[in-house]
C-alpha cells in the first residue's frame, strides 16, 4: 500500500503522512475510530439507500444498471467523491480488505460512466441515456467543475494509496475535458468555475504524474478566471492580483484561495503569495469567528464592489464586511470552515508561519468538531455562536433528512444536527477532513521536523540519510503536557521545531529533564541536538482560562466576553442553567473564576468549566424596548461546556459570547 505526500517545489514545508505519522489514541486518535467505524459506513449507508439519498443510484441510473430520472442536487456526485476520498484516506491508516474491495468497485462505476470525453455529470449521462436533451456546461449552478475536481482529487488519493489505475485514469480524462474547456471554450469555464475544487484538484494531479500540462492547466484556470467579468459572489469581479479583502460567497472564496496557494507552492509566484497573505489577513483580523467559522451572512451584497448601484451583486453565505459578526444568524456554513483549513495548511507550507497552524487549530478544535455529533452520525451545515428559543422567523436550512419532505422543526429547535440533508455537501466534507487530519500534525523541511498540532502519535521520519522515531503523548485539548519520547535514531537525529500556540505563554520544554528554551508564543521551539534512543521531551503549555471580548466595531459583540481554554472556546448551553433562569439573564463579571471540571457528554470526556455568574432580572413584557428595572442582580453557579460538545443533548439554547456585568 503506498503512501506519500509530494514535495511542493517552492513550499519549504511537506507535510508528513500515514507512512510517517499516525494517531495512537488520543483525542484525535479516537475521532479518527469514531470516522473509520461510525462516520464514513453509516454516510455510505445513507447515500446507497434510496429511501434516503439518490447519491449512488444516480450512478446506477447513468451506468443503465437502473431505470429512472436524476434526484437531487447538481452537486451530489461531488459529494459521493468526498465520501469515496474520505474511505480510501481510511485504507491509510487501517488497511481493510473488504473496504478496498467495495471502493473498487465502486471506482470502476464510476469511471464506467464518464463519457470519453473526460466530462462527467450525472443529471446529463442520465438525461443522455434517456434519450432527452442535455448539455454540458448549461447553468453555472450545475456544478460540473466543481464534481469533476473532486472526482480528480479522489483518483489522486485511490492510485496512492492503492496503487490502482481505474480512477487516476479518470481523473486524468476530466483533467483533459477542462483542459479542452480552457483552450477552446474559456467563457464556459470561466463562468462555472464555482466551488472551485478543480484548482486545488490539477495541482494534486500534477504532483501525482509530474506532467507539467496539469501545472500549465492550472495556470490558464486564474488566466481565465481574471478575463471574466464576474461578481463578488464568486471573486471573479476583478482579478486574483488586485483583490485587497476577502467578499462573496465564503467556501469559493477559500476553495479558490487554496487553489492559489497550491499554484503558488509550485511556481514560486511572488505576486501572489503577496495577495494570499493580504487576503488571508483580512479574513483572520476582521472576519473569522472565535470558532473558527468562516462566512458570517446568510444573505450578503457586495456594496462595497462597485460604485454604480446597479452592479451590486446577491452574494450567499457571505463574507460581509469587517466586523460584521452575528451570532444568532450567523452562517459559517462547514465546508467553508474546512476551506479555511485547506488554505491556511497550505500558506503555512509556503511560510512556516506559526499563525497559519494556529488558526487550523481553531477551527479543527471548534467550528469542525461541532459539525459532527459526538457519536459521530449526524451534522450541521451552519454553525452558530447563540441559539434562543421563540425565534419569530425560521432560519434557512437544508428542509429535508431524506427524499421524503419532514415538517419545518420549531424554530428554537432549526438547528438540530440532521444524518442526512438534501444539501449533503458538509457530511462528507467532514469526514474526509477527519479521515486525513493526522496529515495537518506534522512537516518536515531542510531545518527539522516541525510539529504543528498536538495529539498522542507515532512518528517516524527520514531526511537526507537522518531520522528520528518518536512517541508522542498527548492530553490536549484538556492536559497542558505534551510527552516525547525518541524510539529511534539514524544519522544522529533531526532537529525538533515544537509549535508554541499564540495561546499559551509561559510554555517551558525540558530534553530529559534539564531545560530548554521555549521561545515566544506563536513561534516554533527549535530543539538541535544529537538524539539517542529514550531521549525524552517534555513541552508544557500553560491553559489558563481566558476571558475575552471582541473588537469596538464588532458590534453585536460590544459589552459581551467570551471564554476560552487553550484552544478550545466554550459556550452556555440550557440544560446547564439552574431552574426558573433563562440564557438571557446570564452575565460574566471581570475577574471570574473557572474552574476546571473533568466530566463527560453522551459518554465524551470533556473539561468543563464551572464559575459564578450573575443572574439578571427577567426582562419585563413582550416590548422591543422596555426600561431597566432596579431589581437585586442575584448570582448563581453555571457550567460552560466546550462549544464543539454543544447541540448533543436534544434541543437547546446555546452561547458563546454573554453579557459583562461590571
Amino acid at each position: 500500500m503506498k503512501s506519500s505526500t509530494a514535495k511542493r517545489h517552492h513550499a519549504p514545508l511537506t507535510a508528513l503522512d500515514a507512512a510517517n505519522v499516525v494517531w495512537a489514541g488520543g483525542f484525535w486518535g479516537d475521532a479518527l475510530e469514531r470516522t473509520r467505524t461510525v462516520t464514513v459506513p453509516g454516510m455510505w449507508g445513507s447515500l446507497s439507500d434510496p429511501a434516503v439519498s439518490p447519491g449512488w443510484r444516480n450512478f446506477l441510473i447513468a451506468a443503465g444498471d437502473a431505470d429512472g430520472q436524476h434526484e437531487g442536487p447538481p452537486f451530489l456526485d461531488g459529494d459521493l467523491y468526498k465520501w469515496l476520498e474520505a474511505a480510501i484516506s481510511l485504507l491509510e491508516t487501517s488497511p481493510d480488505a473488504a473496504l478496498e474491495a467495495s471502493i473498487n468497485d465502486i471506482a470502476a462505476k464510476i469511471a464506467f460512466v464518464q463519457r470519453e470525453d473526460g466530462y462527467l455529470h450525472t443529471p446529463t449521462r442520465i438525461a443522455e441515456r434517456n434519450h432527452e436533451q442535455a448539455q454540458a456546461l448549461a447553468d453555472r449552478f450545475n456544478f460540473e467543475t466543481y464534481n469533476l475536481g473532486h472526482l480528480i482529487t479522489a483518483g489522486v488519493r485511490h492510485h496512492r494509496v492503492t496503487g490502482e489505475t481505474v480512477l487516476l485514469d479518470a481523473a486524468e480524462r476530466a483533467a483533459g475535458f477542462l483542459e479542452n474547456l480552457a483552450t477552446n471554450h474559456t467563457d464556459q469555464l470561466a463562468r462555472s468555475a464555482i466551488c472551485p475544487s478543480h484548482y486545488m484538484a490539477v495541482i494534486e494531479l500534477y504532483r501525482a504524474t509530474g506532467n507539467e500540462r496539469y501545472l500549465r492547466l492550472a495556470e490558464t484556470f486564474v488566466a481565465v478566471r481574471d478575463d471574466f467579468a464576474g461578481g463578488d459572489d464568486n471573486q471573479d469581479r476583478i482579478p486574483v492580483r488586485e483583490q485587497k479583502a476577502v467578499a462573496g460567497h465564503a467556501v469559493r472564496a477559500n476553495y479558490l484561495y487554496a487553489g492559489l496557494a497550491d499554484l503558488v507552492a509550485e511556481t514560486g509566484d511572488p505576486e501572489l503569495t503577496e495577495v494570499l497573505e493580504r487576503l488571508w489577513r483580512d479574513v483572520v483580523d476582521t472576519k473569522l469567528y472565535i470558532t473558527g467559522g468562516c462566512g458570517a451572512l446568510y444573505d450578503g451584497a457586495s456594496p462595497d464592489g462597485n460604485p454604480e448601484q446597479g452592479q451590486i451583486s446577491r452574494v450567499h453565505q457571505a463574507y460581509g464586511r469587517p466586523f460584521q459578526l452575528p451570532n444568532t444568524t450567523a452562517h459559517n456554513e462547514s465546508c467553508a470552515n474546512i476551506g479555511m483549513i485547506f488554505w491556511s495548511e497550505r500558506m503555512l507550507a509556503l511560510t512556516g508561519d506559526a499563525a497559519y497552524a494556529d488558526v487550523i487549530e481553531r477551527i479543527a478544535y471548534n467550528s469542525l468538531l461541532a459539525s459532527i455529533s459526538l457519536d459521530g452520525t449526524r451534522y450541521f451545515y451552519t454553525n452558530p455562536l447563540r441559539q434562543v428559543r421563540e425565534l419569530p422567523f425560521p432560519l434557512r436550512m437544508p428542509g429535508e433528512t431524506a427524499l421524503r419532505p419532514v415538517p419545518e422543526p420549531p424554530a428554537s429547535d432549526a438547528r438540530l444536527r440532521a444524518e442526512y440533508m438534501s444539501c449533503f455537501c458538509c457530511p462528507p466534507n467532514i469526514a474526509r477532513t477527519l479521515a486525513q487530519f493526522h496529515e495537518r500534525a506534522m512537516s518536515t523541511s531542510a531545518e527539522g521536523l516541525w510539529v504543528h498540532l498536538y495529539g498522542s502519535a507515532d512518528v517516524h521520519v527520514e531526511h537526507e540519510g537522518r531520522g528520528i522515531g518518536l512517541r508522542e503523548v498527548s492530553e490536549q485539548p484538556w492536559g497542558e503536557r505534551v510527552d516525547f519520547t525518541v524510539t529511534s535514531v539514524t544519522g544522529g537525529g533531526i532537529p525538533l521545531k515544537l509549535r508554541i500556540p499564540g495561546w499559551s505563554e509561559g510554555a517551558a520544554i525540558t530534553v530529559n529533564g534539564e531545560p530548554a528554551a521555549a521561545g515566544e508564543p506563536g513561534t516554533y521551539a527549535t530543539i538541535d541536538r544529537e538524539w539517542q534512543a529514550g531521549d525524552t521531551i517534555t513541552l508544557a503549555l500553560p491553559m489558563p482560562v481566558k476571558m475575552v471580548r471582541g473588537h469596538r466595531l464588532a458590534e453585536e459583540i460590544t459589552n459581551q466576553v467570551a471564554v476560552t481554554r487553550g484552544p478550545v472556546a466554550y459556550c452556555l448551553e440550557s440544560q446547564d442553567l439552574p431552574a426558573g433562569v433563562r440564557l438571557e439573564q446570564i452575565a460574566l463579571r471581570r475577574g471570574t473564576t473557572f474552574t476546571p471540571v473533568e466530566t463527560d457528554i453522551e459518554g465524551r470526556r470533556i473539561v468543563a468549566l464551572d464559575c459564578e455568574a450573575v443572574v439578571l432580572p427577567p426582562a419585563e413584557g413582550q416590548g422591543l424596548y422596555a426600561e431597566v428595572g432596579d431589581a437585586e442582580l442575584a448570582t448563581a453557579r453555571v457550567r460552560l461546556i466546550p462549544y464543539f460538545t454543544w447541540g448533543n443533548r436534544g434541543a437547546s439554547e446555546m452561547s458563546v459570547w454573554l453579557p459583562l456585568a461590571w
